[in-house]
């Protein structure tokens, strides 16, 4: 399968970046063809422009800024995010990301003035983050994140596809043996994926 991973982190010695290189290396084992989208080592400019935003509805071209992105998007059959939670959202980046890529006609179109889901080329989704603290506060704020994958991210991709949300709640409290737990049940649900 053709696995998009999204990676949003700025530190490549990162508890997150030690995440990130178990899920490639464990898809790449298992036989499955890796786009490694890097944003921060790729310089994605998370920012969209006044004439993005003013031609948001507009078709889009190979000229566009987005272009490339938006090719490995529609290439893709399956997709991994891999980043952390920081103020119970995404980082800038990855939220841009979402912004930027995920246009109408790229992952949804309008009919009649309703939104109807597009990438269907997208089989499998699954989340992979970290959270500063416990579970209990994420709920407390809604847990924005889980939220979006959950439900906006699994509304967007083929009806029916796996989706799942692996996350490491209370970082700040964490311990070598709680990391090496949650770097293996990754390793073992991307071994599965």
């Amino acid at each position: 399968m053709n696995v998009l991973v999204l990676f949003a982190h700025p530190v490549e010695t990162s508890f997150n970046a030690e995440l990130h290189r178990t899920i490639v290396e464990r898809l790449s084992a298992a036989g499955h063809a890796i786009d490694d989208c890097d944003l921060y080592a790729e310089d994605f400019d998370p920012r969209m422009t006044r004439a993005e935003r003013l031609g948001y509805h507009d078709q889009r071209g190979p000229e566009d800024a987005v272009a490339g992105y938006v090719e490995r998007l529609r290439k893709a059959e399956a997709l991994v995010l891999s980043f952390p939670v920081w103020n119970y959202g995404y980082p800038a980046i990855l939220k841009g990301f979402f912004d930027r890529v995920f246009l109408p006609g790229v992952s949804f179109k309008l009919i009649d003035g309703k939104v109807q889901p597009t990438l269907h080329n997208i089989r499998k989704l699954a989340a992979v983050t970290t959270y500063g603290g416990s579970r209990f506060r994420a709920m407390l704020m809604g847990d924005p994140p889980r939220k979006i994958v959950k439900r906006m991210l699994r509304a967007t991709i083929r009806p029916g596809a796996s989706v799942s949300y692996l996350a490491h709640y209370s970082m700040n409290l964490s311990t070598d043996e709680t990391r090496k737990a949650f770097v293996a049940r990754v390793a073992a649900s991307m071994d599965q994926f």
